[in-house]
């Protein structure tokens, strides 16, 4: 179930959504294409980038990074493109110098291959709330319902300004945000929510927090402190004695997980989803889920990101067969 590929591409946007989106795209790329070159010869994605005054840290950026002669070569690629204004707000953000980024070569090449797929995808080809994966092995997704709002592996947003820019090797999508690579696996997210506070405990306490930093990637079903409270009352036995049950524990936690990346737009309708505790629970067209008990929770929040995978919200304990 892990959409880690380009099978997304083929999927159009809402066409009531991106009518007026996608001319005004056409017309910007037609207009691009004319000022970097003739329509026989487009430049490629580096002259198109020098010769967009806009782009001119991003271009100093690839020169920095090393990455000149990789985005001259035949690819194609697609590129998000950020702004100047972009850049300076990342510099704000990270509290560096332009100077300081670029000495870093490192971080630069891990964000700007982070803004590069290894395919060609034009902007009527974007598919909603997908799994898209760079060439720097990180993910992000494009949420077409209100104009194309990517979110990052940091859980941070950024729009998509002008699309379709032509070259002669791929594709340039103009962002108004730089965009960053997960830094946080699902422990250390989990631990950076004020609301996971007893689902750290009890991965703690399962001895799962191992494997939940492994390499994954994983989905996570995580219920919040007051879906544990719940559950606690449920079962009428206290916090304490549930920590201390490493069997119920460990089979309740690992039935809250699924291998693979799943995001909330490849959740699979009223069909059994397997866990990696071995079985299986089914969620409906309202986003609820049904447990082994015939219990039901809500999915509250969805496709938080992490370095190796995705987190959903719920706001009840799910539980397996007895």
């Amino acid at each position: 179930m892990d959409h880690a590929d380009t099978s997304w591409f083929h999927v159009a946007l809402p066409k009531r959504r991106f009518l007026q989106w996608s001319a005004a795209a056409v017309t910007l790329a037609a207009l691009s294409a004319c000022g970097g070159g003739d329509d026989d010869h487009p430049p490629d994605i580096v002259e198109l980038a020098k010769s967009e005054p806009d782009l001119s840290i991003l271009v100093e950026a690839v020169v920095a990074a090393g990455l000149v002669d990789t985005l001259k070569s035949p690819g194609p690629f697609t590129v998000f493109a950020p702004t100047n204004a972009a850049f300076a707000a990342l510099l704000t953000e990270l509290k560096l110098t332009k100077e300081q980024l670029l000495a870093n070569k490192p971080l630069l090449t891990a964000v700007l291959t982070y803004h590069v797929l290894a395919a060609k995808v034009m902007a009527a080809n974007i598919a909603s709330g997908k799994a898209v994966t760079t060439v720097q092995g990180g993910v992000f997704k494009i949420d077409t319902a209100n104009g194309a709002v990517i979110t990052d592996g940091r859980n941070r947003t950024a729009r998509i300004v002008r699309t379709d820019i032509a070259a002669s090797n791929g594709v340039v999508h103009l962002i108004d945000r730089v965009l960053l690579p997960a830094d946080k696996d699902i422990v250390a997210t989990a631990q950076s929510l004020p609301d996971f506070s007893i689902l750290v405990e009890a991965v703690v306490a399962a001895g799962l927090v191992d494997t939940l930093k492994g390499p994954g990637p994983f989905t996570v079903f995580a219920p919040t402190n007051a879906a544990f409270a719940a559950l606690l009352g449920e079962l009428g036995i206290t916090k304490e004695a549930l920590l201390a049950n490493t069997a119920l524990l460990t089979a309740v936690l690992t039935y809250h997980v699924v291998p693979g990346r799943v995001l909330k737009a490849d959740v699979p309708i009223n069909t059994p989803i397997r866990t990696v505790q071995g079985q299986t629970f089914s969620i409906d067209a309202m986003l609820r889920i049904t447990d082994q008990r015939g219990r039901m929770a809500r999915i509250v929040a969805t496709d938080v990101f992490t370095s190796n995978g995705v987190i959903h919200v719920i706001d009840k304990v799910i539980l397996p067969a007895a």
